[in-house]
């Protein structure tokens, strides 16, 4: 889940694992997979980021410490 703003500001999350594509149009357009459509004020790039950080923490494959033992 990542939180995204509205144009109206308002704050909302939506389920990542649902997108089906971005577009910007200038405003990010999100289309998930049911067919529902949401403009949000972030950049896709920012988008692509919380998503990114997101699975990390939901899919860590190890930890730091383990790492310096490979």
């Amino acid at each position: 889940m990542i939180n995204v703003t509205r144009l109206n500001d308002k704050i909302f999350t939506i389920n990542s694992d649902l997108i089906e594509m971005m577009e910007e149009t200038p405003d990010t357009v999100i289309t998930l997979t049911g067919g529902n459509k949401f403009v949000v004020s972030e950049p896709i790039q920012v988008l692509i980021e919380r998503i990114v950080e997101f699975r990390r923490r939901c899919h860590p494959i190890c930890k730091v410490e383990e790492r310096a033992e490979l």
